[in-house]
């Protein structure tokens, strides 16, 4: 594990990760939470999040990363300021739960997606990939090619399989192994 990763993991344990009876919104209970935001509202958490995202796609040739609201979005802002500060700019994009009842009346939220984008999904947490799924069905119903799903942690329960069933491949940062669970 490189030095970023290390630095990422000891604010996560510290920080997003408690040992606590709770039941996750996939209805299942567990014996432990992971708090993304906690960690991705850190400034020190949030950079070291977009370095590493932005090292896992810096030859992917992306033109988007984006995902569902509310855990996506610290890590889309944090990862997009900093892909304009390495002279690689990426935009960014925010997936509603449901589409805008008023206004533009939008699903997705940023910059414009065309059918030829080519994204990356993100997510802090990832279990069954049920929250995932509703952001890539919402950029796939527009055409874009997801090139990637990533999340930075995934809490191994089946969110590969379910996301590979939508023809994208999935990775994470970490899982829940690296916090011994």
């Amino acid at each position: 594990m490189n030095k970023k990763k290390k630095q990422l993991l000891a604010i996560l344990k510290r920080n997003s990760f408690k040992h606590k009876r709770v039941i996750l919104s996939s209805g299942k209970p567990s014996d432990f939470y992971f708090d993304g935001r906690i960690t991705s509202l850190i400034s020190s958490g949030a950079y070291l999040i977009a370095d590493i995202l932005l090292d896992m796609i810096k030859d992917d040739k992306i033109d988007a990363i984006g995902g569902l609201t509310l855990g996506a979005d610290p890590i889309i802002g944090a990862t997009v300021a900093l892909s304009f500060k390495r002279s690689r700019p990426i935009n960014g994009f925010i997936v509603r739960k449901d589409e805008k009842k008023h206004g533009m009346k939008k699903k997705i939220e940023g910059p414009a997606l065309k059918k030829s984008s080519r994204v990356v999904i993100i997510d802090d947490v990832i279990t069954t990939g049920s929250s995932t799924i509703q952001a890539i069905e919402a950029v796939q119903e527009i055409g874009c090619k997801i090139i990637r799903v990533i999340s930075v942690v995934d809490r191994c329960d089946g969110a590969k399989e379910n996301i590979e069933k939508y023809k994208c491949s999935f990775e994470s940062i970490f899982t829940k192994t690296d916090f011994g669970v």
